[in-house]
């Protein structure tokens, strides 16, 4: 696939979830983003994609389907997608309607998290997460999944046994990569009432917002290019 193509399409399911630190990384490199709004848009346009398309996260949960109707379509092109291999990211929600897609159970798990810690990466060979050893990433759940059948696990954290998995050429990460530290301020406005409901220290997270986001922006870029040289193999 040494010709890739060139627009990179990104599924949004709330407005201030983007591609965030993201999406200059693949401007550097020459990509085009599209956005698709989820819910409102037709999602076929990005899940019958040849190229690589993400599915970014948000606030609702993948078995809110009858309250969201348009779960049920985009779970089914999902499927599709990854039964035919095409390369798909999938950040949070979107890693948890892979796995759904995948045949795995999404289910609420026993608490939320919320805030920053490291991961502890599976002894994989040549895993696309290596540059994430020791960093701090943002993880934003409550839901969580099994591991779909036929994945090679990536990662874990103290509290969530599944945050990442390939399935061929695609990602499924349950943690947030695509933090830009600029943009943070959003999210705690964003989730308020998450956010108090969770009982979150709010002045602790933006201050570990402001720690841990921009060496997390660093690694991310590392994690990304290796994600970009792959696809091209």
């Amino acid at each position: 696939m040494h010709n890739f193509p060139k627009t990179i399409y990104a599924i949004q399911h709330l407005a201030f979830e983007d591609l965030g630190a993201l999406e200059d990384i693949f401007y550097q490199k020459g990509y085009r983003i599209r956005y698709v709004e989820a819910g409102v848009d037709d999602l076929r346009t990005a899940l019958q994609y040849d190229g690589l398309t993400i599915i970014l996260g948000g606030p609702i949960g993948v078995n809110d389907v009858a309250d969201y109707p348009f779960l049920c379509d985009e779970i089914e092109l999902l499927k599709t997608r990854l039964q035919a291999r095409q390369p798909t990211l999938g950040i949070c929600l979107g890693a948890q309607l892979m796995a759904k897609a995948l045949g795995a159970e999404v289910y609420a798990g026993p608490t939320k998290e919320i805030g920053w810690s490291t991961l502890m990466l599976s002894e994989t060979n040549h895993s696309i997460l290596a540059p994430l050893a020791n960093t701090h990433v943002l993880h934003w759940h409550g839901d969580t999944f099994d591991l779909p059948e036929h994945t090679i696990h990536l990662a874990a954290s103290n509290q969530y046994t599944n945050q990442a998995f390939q399935y061929g050429k695609s990602l499924g990460l349950q943690f947030h990569l695509e933090v830009d530290a600029e943009h943070l301020e959003k999210w705690l406005i964003g989730h308020h009432t998450e956010l108090k409901q969770a009982q979150i220290n709010i002045q602790q997270l933006r201050q570990d917002n402001q720690t841990y986001a921009l060496p997390l922006m660093v690694k991310a870029r590392e994690v990304i290019l290796n994600y970009m040289n792959y696809l091209k193999m």
